[in-house]
């Protein structure tokens, strides 16, 4: 493996990378200004890092990659027009910028277009400690690899095969510029490894997985815990079976309940709002979960998967409660929602930024009592999820429990509901967080579902 290129993170020169961007994204609004635009904005985002794919002791895969690009936005008077690219020679960008103008001249006018307002735009920004860059090199990320992959296939003799191991580490730089003067940028990083396996008994075959994710290398799980979840997870679900069709509590595992979550999130944000395209259109202040939920956004947490002081309109974030005692407090809107709405923006153009849910003092063992007689759903599968009607039916797997106590493993089933209602009849939630997400939640157990089996 020689005259391979250095892998390490920290070798990288980000602060010098960044100058840069920074100086290439004024010399762009620059342009944009000569070539007529009245008001413009730039966002340049830089992404490098490693992946290493290791499957039944062999190196499958190694891929580096360094990909940079810019968003241009050009407005003139309220006509829009974008470009982008990936070069950043000085004849690219001189190009992109005149595709951009072009397009916003031949555009029809949108009262609501336009940057986000100058008084919102973030001051004091400070370092949330997002970047964590280590010396790992390729070969101790093949090793670490390898070493997962052997613990997961020697945990059980059930299980047969692995589908392979994965493991990334990567460094990112952002910068955003506006006309207003406005110029924010960060670094960060991300590392991750998972391991999915296949395990098979009389009675058929199983595939499941876990992974790992977190800003430090350090704070990872180590690759004999992943490969040993990773197996305990697949070999459960063996002689997995289909159940009959009934109405019962259903208990979502916090992956499965955070996925529930962003439907939640979905169907108050902006675009789907302003569209009409909702089932919680014209919901503030109106009771959307029962008293005991709060759901805050935390954008300022130092390290945090989702943090940042601006987001991509250069708006300032903040903490607020978008659900209170169970009440919806507010939406997700970037400034082009919030006009369309006669509202103000929330600062999430591009996203949330760390979500919490409350949740009880209730572990998972307790959680499972709590639900006594239903069923334990581990995966969820297919798109049947209608954000305009609320309607949800998804298909499914877990377990059947009663008096609180795994009976066996199913699969082949489909549970239903209406979102709406799904919400409201959220029994409890679990402390058994998941804090592989900027969205963070335990366990969920709700009440009067259908589950659709083949019996």
């Amino acid at each position: 493996m020689t005259n391979q290129p250095s892998t390490s993170l920290k070798s990288i020169n980000l602060s010098e990378k960044v100058e840069t961007m920074r100086s290439t994204c004024e010399r762009i609004l620059s342009l944009a200004e000569d070539k007529g635009a009245t008001s413009a904005q730039v966002g340049v985002s830089q992404d490098t890092g490693i992946g290493i794919q290791v499957r039944d002791g062999d190196v499958e895969t190694v891929e580096f990659n360094q990909d940079s690009s810019f968003g241009i936005s050009v407005f003139i008077g309220h006509q829009k027009g974008t470009a982008s690219t990936t070069d950043t020679s000085e004849a690219a960008i001189n190009e992109a910028v005149e595709k951009a103008c072009n397009i916003a001249r031949y555009t029809s006018p949108d009262p609501f277009s336009g940057l986000a307002d100058k008084s919102l735009m973030a001051q004091n920004i400070q370092d949330l400690k997002l970047d964590h860059p280590s010396d790992l090199p390729m070969e101790r990320m093949i090793e670490l690899c390898l070493k997962c992959e052997e613990s997961g296939l020697s945990a059980d003799k059930r299980v047969k095969k692995s589908d392979g191991v994965g493991m990334s580490a990567h460094r990112f730089a952002r910068v955003y510029a506006n006309s207003h003067g406005f110029i924010g940028s960060n670094t960060s990083t991300r590392y991750s490894m998972s391991n999915v396996l296949i395990a098979e008994d009389a009675k058929g075959m199983q595939r499941n997985h876990w992974y790992t994710l977190s800003r430090e290398l350090e704070k990872l799980e180590s690759p004999e815990s992943v490969g040993r979840r990773a197996a305990e997870r697949v070999v459960s679900h063996l002689g997995a079976r289909p159940m009959k069709t009934c109405k019962a509590p259903v208990m979502m595992t916090p992956e499965v309940a955070r996925g529930l979550f962003s439907h939640f999130f979905s169907a108050i944000q902006g675009g789907s709002l302003y569209r009409n395209a909702s089932f919680l259109v014209d919901s503030i202040g109106q009771t959307v979960f029962p008293e005991f939920i709060t759901i805050n956004e935390r954008p300022h947490i130092v390290g945090g998967l989702a943090s940042t002081y601006f987001d991509s309109e250069g708006v300032a974030t903040k903490d607020r409660d978008i659900v209170k005692d169970g009440k919806l407090e507010g939406y997700v809107l970037s400034s082009y929602s919030a006009r369309k709405l006669g509202l103000e923006t929330t600062g999430n153009a591009g996203g949330l930024h760390n979500v919490f849910i409350s949740h009880s003092d209730k572990d998972y063992e307790a959680m499972l009592k709590e639900l006594g007689t239903g069923l334990l759903v581990t995966d969820v599968m297919g798109q049947g999820v209608n954000i305009v009607t609320g309607d949800y039916s998804r298909g499914a797997s877990g377990f059947w429990v009663e008096n609180g106590k795994i009976q066996f493993p199913v699969n082949e089933i489909t549970i239903a509901g209406n979102l709406k209602s799904m919400f409201q009849n959220v029994r409890i939630l679990g402390n058994d967080l998941d804090l592989r997400s900027p969205v963070v939640c335990g366990s969920m157990i709700i009440d009067g579902m259908t589950i659709a089996g083949n019996e």
